[in-house]
């Protein structure tokens, strides 16, 4: 514009900023929101201020990881247990009934098979030794399974002759020690084996190896009639035959075999008398 217009060009622009696009002094940037206008509702709000990219967030104390030992600090080590909790000597004295405990078990599975297994080398060579063992608290036997079951009872029975405190002898009647053993088992939670069959043993061993007239057949046949006898002799004692101070001289023995009777329905019919097998009188033993 020249001169003649009556205006100067004093370098401000139309929208009120200085050549270059700074803002008049004194002035107001009319880019600049008014604060005596009220919001705009058709207008999104600008954006928060995004954090400087080089500022890097404090990690959070409670997300923070444990502090890693150095290599040189040692772990703390579980507590021991078991054996390993003992002292040296407590742990070779257990580790030496484990061993007795393992060793009785093999042992005692080794001569039961030997005992129920069909007759063989070891088990011929071995006999004395298993039946040691197995006899009378470990016996096996098929009997209950067997086609033709026992079918009487059998109660053994003995009698004494011998001197009372005061010199004089006397003769008992006959005690019925079958009887007594079960009176004593009888309401017994847990009865005893060997109460139950040890005297039952006795008798079939010197049945079996003893003749119909009462030969013995080879030494078991002494060894058990002196075994049963002996038998005989603790049982009279133990039930107080002659009185205080008796002491016992002779035992005799013998067993009484009653047959069980038949059910109804069968139809079978057995004596009901009972029979007797009486043994000679022997020496007592203790």
């Amino acid at each position: 514009m020249s001169a003649d217009d009556g205006t100067a060009d004093d370098g401000i622009g139309d929208d009120g900023t200085e050549a270059g696009g700074t803002p008049a002094a004194g002035g107001q940037d009319p880019r600049a929101p008014d604060p005596t206008r009220a919001p705009d509702p058709t207008r999104a709000p600008a954006p928060d201020a995004a954090p400087a990219p080089d500022a890097a967030p404090e990690p959070d104390a409670a997300s923070a990881p444990d502090a890693v030992p150095a290599p040189d600090t040692p772990l703390p080590s579980a507590p021991a247990t078991g054996l390993a909790a003992l002292s040296l000597p407590f742990r070779v004295i257990g580790a030496l009934a484990l061993a007795a405990v393992l060793v009785l078990t093999g042992l005692h599975l080794s001569f039961l098979f030997l005992h129920v297994a069909p007759a063989n080398t070891v088990s011929t060579r071995q006999a004395k030794a298993v039946n040691a063992w197995i006899y009378p608290e470990f016996e096996q036997n098929w009997k209950l399974f067997a086609p033709n079951p026992i079918q009487q009872n059998t109660t053994v029975q003995a009698r004494a002759t011998g001197l009372h405190a005061d010199g004089t002898s006397f003769l008992t009647g006959w005690y019925d020690l079958s009887a007594r053993d079960g009176a004593a088992l009888h309401g017994e939670p847990l009865p005893s084996h060997t109460r139950q069959n040890v005297l039952r043993r006795a008798w079939d061993l010197y049945a079996s190896s003893h003749d119909d007239d009462g030969r013995p057949l080879g030494t078991r046949g002494e060894l058990s009639a002196a075994y049963l006898t002996r038998l005989a002799t603790q049982r009279l004692e133990r039930a107080g035959a002659g009185g205080p101070g008796a002491e016992l001289t002779r035992i005799r023995v013998r067993a009484r075999f009653t047959p069980v009777p038949p059910p109804p329905w069968s139809g079978e019919k057995l004596a009901g008398r009972p029979a007797y097998r009486t043994l000679d009188w022997a020496e007592a033993h203790r």
